[in-house]
């Protein structure tokens, strides 16, 4: 039996990521009414919350990717409104969107992440501020926008963050780990299976085009992993999420250098509080591995929500 019956999808913004918000946000509000909800699309904008004190809805399911979505600002206006949300609260969706300050709660919680440093977009373009190979990506950014990989041989750091239409912020400099991209998935307090993503040929790595473009990537699952290494994993995907606060689902990205000449080196990259649910997404399939159809996924992700998340 429900307890909520009329349900706002939050989707859309103005972040970065608003195509790919307006994607998910479709596919769960037709999932949310095929399984027998009154179900309002809301196309977020600055006026979200006369809206929302307008419409009234019975809770919110938030399908927002990016800032002012997936950063606790608008957790914050629904807190204020008393209108039950989905996904994780105001203090862990504003950590897990800060790259750095997330690593810093992973790293105590036992979770091992790759060193880096912020810095702004000038001083990262002006020298080398690791060694390379290295990553630079937004601090405050999702779904692999403005990220660049400095390879042994770039005599320079990425010139375009110089760039006038640079919108990004701060980057975080960090360490490029070799081997293969996982990732893993959390509902309530469960992993589900881990996945390997290989990005498709020509594309350098598992980038936003890689992500959501039909045939951008291919996906291994269950990832090739011995068992050891494979409920590890999943142990450290648990234990971000819950280092974090999250609520809900999210999902924990890792490399894992097992090359035969590299290190072993296994590090949590990130974690996503507002993973996407596209038909290219990871999490709905990584679900239907564990046996919930996207319809009980969505189900199970509104009748998880609540308000003090």
């Amino acid at each position: 039996m429900t307890s909520f019956h009329h349900i706002a999808v939050l989707m859309g913004g103005w972040s970065s990521e608003r195509e790919v918000s307006l994607n998910s946000g479709e596919a769960c509000a037709g999932a949310l009414e095929a399984q027998g909800y009154r179900v309002t699309r809301i196309d977020v904008g600055r006026d979200i919350a006369d809206r929302l004190a307008a419409l009234k809805p019975d809770a919110a399911f938030n399908a927002l990717h990016g800032k002012w979505g997936e950063d606790g600002c608008v957790q914050g206006i629904l807190e204020t409104l008393q209108i039950p949300y989905t996904h994780s609260g105001v203090l862990a969706s504003a950590l897990a969107m800060d790259k750095a300050r997330a690593k810093v709660a992973m790293k105590a919680a036992g979770v091992p992440v790759a060193a880096g440093v912020v810095a702004s977009p000038a001083k990262a373009a002006q020298r080398h501020l690791l060694p390379p190979p290295y990553v630079v990506k937004p601090v405050c950014e999702g779904s692999s926008v403005g990220v660049f990989i400095v390879r042994n041989d770039y005599e320079h750091p990425p010139q375009e963050l110089t760039r006038a239409d640079w919108t990004h912020g701060d980057v975080l400099v960090e360490r490029y780990v070799a081997g293969r991209e996982l990732t893993c998935a959390v509902l309530g307090d469960r992993a589900l299976g881990i996945i390997e993503i290989k990005p498709a040929e020509g594309l350098i790595f598992y980038d936003y085009e890689a992500k959501y473009a039909k045939g951008g990537s291919y996906h291994i699952l269950p990832a090739r992993l011995s068992p050891e290494i494979y409920e590890n994993i999943q142990k450290m995907a648990v234990d971000a999420h819950h280092a974090l606060g999250c609520r809900g689902v999210s999902r924990a990205d890792f490399r894992l250098d097992d090359r035969p000449e590299g290190t072993g080196e296994l590090v949590c990259l990130e974690v996503n509080t507002q993973p996407g649910m596209t038909a290219t997404s990871l999490v709905p399939e990584l679900a239907a591995h564990a046996g919930l159809s996207f319809g009980e996924l969505v189900r199970w992700i509104v009748e998880n929500a609540s308000c003090n998340r």
